[in-house]
């Protein structure tokens, strides 16, 4: 079995045109529409794209994209923009907010076994435990697939410049 290690992540632009930038970002058409090699990037991409046909399929709504990060045995999905208007007016408020994640975690428990499954053609591994979280002020949707990690995970306000992150990943500078 052929096992990925990677701390890049790609992230999928479900409205971009066809192509993968040279900056390990890669963009995609809308879901099922490009066919794809099995590269390690190729992978993130059809994660990504299936995770967004995922997420229109069970909400109704598109999301604007995602980014897949893979490392280790740790696989993490982050939908930008998922929620819809009304989800966004309804987390405005405190229980609101606990409503949207609320309903969000639930949603994703009693349907993430087809993405479950998809995640394992796509890479060969079996997913062992799901989790999705919702950040109500961003509109952001993460799903985290782990084989009994504790996952934490960080929205930041902006992309870090790639010279600038240093380390193997590990919590070990390199």
């Amino acid at each position: 079995m052929n096992k990925l290690k990677s701390n890049r992540s790609q992230e999928i632009d479900p409205t971009a045109g066809d192509g993968v930038a040279g900056d390990g970002v890669a963009q995609a058409q809308r879901p099922g529409t490009k066919p794809m090699n099995m590269s390690n990037s190729a992978m993130a991409e059809q994660i990504a794209q299936v995770a967004i046909a995922f997420e229109q399929r069970r909400t109704g709504h598109l999301p604007q994209s995602a980014t897949v990060v893979l490392s280790e045995n740790t696989l993490v999905i982050t939908l930008h923009g998922a929620l819809s208007p009304a989800e966004k007016a309804l987390a405005k408020s405190p229980e609101g907010a606990a409503q949207v994640q609320e309903f969000h975690r639930q949603l994703f428990t009693n349907s993430a076994d087809s993405l479950r499954q998809e995640i394992k053609r796509i890479t060969g591994i079996e997913v062992r435990e799901a989790a999705a979280e919702v950040e109500t002020t961003t509109g952001a949707v993460v799903h985290a697939f782990t084989t009994g990690a504790v996952v934490q995970v960080f929205l930041l306000a902006g992309n870090v410049p790639s010279g600038a992150w240093s380390g193997d990943g590990q919590g070990k500078q390199s």
